[in-house]
């Protein structure tokens, strides 16, 4: 059978060797399998007339040391690489030692990196050969059928240079209607001999269940490349490899659809893979974007993959509540409404959701991207708003020269370090860059700096809990605006509260470092050598500097200021509020438990507002049990991993919350 001859370990030179390289980030000891690479494989074997004569290497999936990487491509005649923003620095560089110490060998770059504008791409890289647009199985095939010839006049969607330097653009072609003809590369063995030579390696899947997408959002590249039309996997070979996922035990699945639950057959599958879960216990995770505006299936979807715990969340991708700047970046005909309707169901069922802003849109303004907030807050997101910064992809309309001209886009190149990631030699210190927005006409460099600070502040004091209680409260009881609360924290005076000035001033200091193109996290040698997110390394800090009295108590007094005499009569409230919230904080070092007495029943009224219940607040003494030894740290390595780390998501810093479950560096 051809698939067994692929596999052979020993490449014979009278055969065409393959090399394939599709880097990815490895975390926790997890790497992904490299999806792309096995998909050209399993289309190549099966199409090729003579698939004998061909000899796939062992594909690199991870970030390896360069010269190691060039050691295992030696045998090569021909490599595909598979390029995204997290892999093209390392790709190349890989490419060009291995041209240097191999100068016969084939080069070919591929993926969402590779510019559609390609020739300046080609001449900073004269090691390239070519390049290839769009879906990549079916010219893989014919580069490998063209290759002895080198006459790639007849082939569309690629770009090369001639022998003389002249540069060749062939346009993209057809893409493949029938995706089916792509076999699957976990039903055809593509990944066994890796899964094989790397015995101890935990393994993620990426899965597709369809291609395209519908939208055309101009941050994003998927609907420029796919056009829009949405073809389907076969639904029995989206089974079987789930029952791979489970036969294999593969823990996380990453669904590389763009919209799933856009078609009425996803409900169905989502339902499969909970009963494949169900049966034999993986995977243990699959995680999915949604679908835009298909409210009811998204909800359904996200229903069956909440109650069979394949999820731990559901993403709400917002981006932008700003009507001005949903035009400018194509999300108009994308309903908002549809959004908040999910978010308000997925509260009722008690799903946590998490909601998804973009700092840095064309038109959305610092007035504008506090509003965003206070509304996300106010349908009742209480569990996280991720604030991700905009970048630019190269084949995403953003890119475009005119596009960024039009809407005064700046950006900085900077390096691409994980949430959570740490710095490592393994490949030779070469970090990935991405094009960062740090300024647009419509938020001024300043603006921005404000912004993503009034971001971190909002993280801290809402989202990672540590004085969601009283904000609660004082919008609720007393109806002041999230947005007041927010400002008087964000950006009012607070000359006489030394603790929460020191807090927003580092806020400032590291959006001004992103802007200058630092990282977008704080590198903490101190605390576990790993970059945190900024609202996280300043609550290490205040616990570490012994600063949380202060913060407590300069928190109340500007929580006064904010309320007013107005509300005086209801100021026993707000300090219960705020001392149940300082007894809830998780500390490390703790040797009792903690029993507080508060005048109002102010945890059942605040746990009432997170589940979208209405609890009344009653005058008469309580008191609770806080339990802070049974889950008790007394390392500081082990109170900054599994509290402040694995906590991030849920904002899980109090004790009242259950136990954090382990988190995945660099992902959201």
């Amino acid at each position: 059978m051809a698939n067994d001859a692929v596999h052979e370990e020993t490449p014979m030179r009278s055969a065409l060797n393959i090399g394939l390289v599709q880097i990815n980030n490895s975390f926790s000891g997890q790497s992904y399998l490299p999806y792309s690479v096995g998909l050209l494989q399993a289309y190549v074997t099966q199409h090729h007339p003579a698939p004998e004569s061909l000899r796939f290497l062992l594909p690199i999936f991870s970030r390896v040391r360069v010269d190691e990487a060039v050691d295992q491509l030696a045998a090569a005649d021909l490599v595909f690489f598979s390029t995204y923003v997290w892999n093209i620095r390392i790709s190349s560089e890989i490419a060009r030692r291995l041209r240097a110490k191999h100068p016969n060998v084939g080069i070919v770059f591929g993926g969402p990196q590779v510019p559609d504008r390609a020739e300046a791409f080609l001449r900073d890289h004269p090691f390239m050969d070519l390049a290839v647009h769009g879906e990549g199985e079916r010219i893989a095939l014919e580069i490998v059928m063209a290759w002895k010839s080198k006459d790639w006049s007849q082939l569309s969607g690629i770009s090369y240079r001639t022998p003389d330097g002249t540069f060749h653009h062939k346009p993209k072609g057809e893409r493949i209607k029938d995706i089916n003809a792509v076999p699957s590369p976990f039903l055809t063995r593509a990944f066994e001999p890796v899964m094989k030579a790397n015995p101890n390696q935990k393994w993620i899947a990426l899965w597709e269940t369809n291609r395209g997408c519908p939208f055309s959002c101009t941050f994003c590249d998927w609907g420029s490349s796919t056009q829009s039309r949405v073809y389907q996997f076969h639904l029995d070979r989206l089974k079987h490899e789930a029952d791979w996922f489970a036969e294999k035990k593969i823990d996380f699945v990453f669904c590389c659809d763009a919209n799933f639950g856009i078609l009425p057959r996803d409900v169905d599958i989502a339902q499969y893979v909970a009963d494949v879960k169900r049966q034999r216990g993986f995977p243990s995770a699959l995680s999915v974007q949604n679908t835009k505006n298909a409210t009811e299936r998204a909800y359904q979807v996200q229903k069956i993959l909440s109650d069979s715990g394949l999820n731990k969340g559901v993403t709400i991708a917002m981006q932008s509540v700003d009507k001005a700047t949903l035009k400018n970046i194509k999300r108009e005909n994308i309903s908002l409404d549809s959004y908040q309707e999910l978010q308000r169901r997925f509260t009722r069922d008690r799903v946590e959701t998490y909601t998804d802003l973009i700092l840095g849109l064309p038109g959305e303004t610092y007035q504008s991207f506090k509003t965003g907030i206070a509304t996300v807050i106010e349908n009742g997101q209480h569990n996280r708003i991720q604030f991700n910064n905009c970048s630019i992809l190269p084949n995403a309309e953003m890119g475009d020269p005119e596009y960024l001209r039009k809407h005064g886009i700046v950006t900085i190149e900077s390096d691409i370090i994980n949430i959570h990631g740490s710095l490592t030699d393994a490949d030779n210190e070469i970090l990935e860059k991405q094009q960062l927005v740090i300024a647009t006409d419509s938020m001024p460099r300043e603006d921005w700096v404000k912004t993503r600070a009034y971001c971190w502040m909002t993280a801290l004091l809402h989202f990672d809990k540590v004085f969601q209680i009283p904000i609660i409260l004082a919008h609720e009881v007393a109806g002041v605006p999230y947005a007041e609360i927010l400002d008087a924290f964000g950006e009012g005076d607070l000359s006489a509260y030394p603790t929460l000035k020191y807090i927003r001033e580092f806020f400032f200091d590291k959006a001004r470092d992103i802007q200058n193109g630092g990282a977008e996290y704080c590198h903490s040698k101190e605390y576990l050598d790993i970059f945190w997110p900024a609202d996280e390394l300043i609550l290490i800090h205040l616990i570490a500097d012994n600063k949380v009295e202060a913060f407590y108590n300069e928190a109340l007094k500007v929580l006064r200021r904010t309320l007013g005499n107005e509300f005086a009569s209801l100021d026993p409230m707000f300090e219960d509020a705020v001392r149940l919230n300082r007894s809830l904080l998780k500390l490390p070092f703790q040797t009792g438990d903690l029993d507080v007495t508060l005048r109002y029943n102010v945890w059942e009224f605040y746990r009432g507002v997170l589940r979208g219940e209405q609890v009344p607040l009653i005058d008469k003494p309580i008191t609770y049990h806080i339990d802070r030894t049974s889950q008790a740290y007394w390392k500081w390595e082990d109170f900054c991993r599994e509290v402040i780390w694995y906590g991030n998501k849920k904002g899980a810093y109090l004790y009242a919350h259950r136990q954090a479950e382990p988190q995945i560096a660099g992902i959201y």
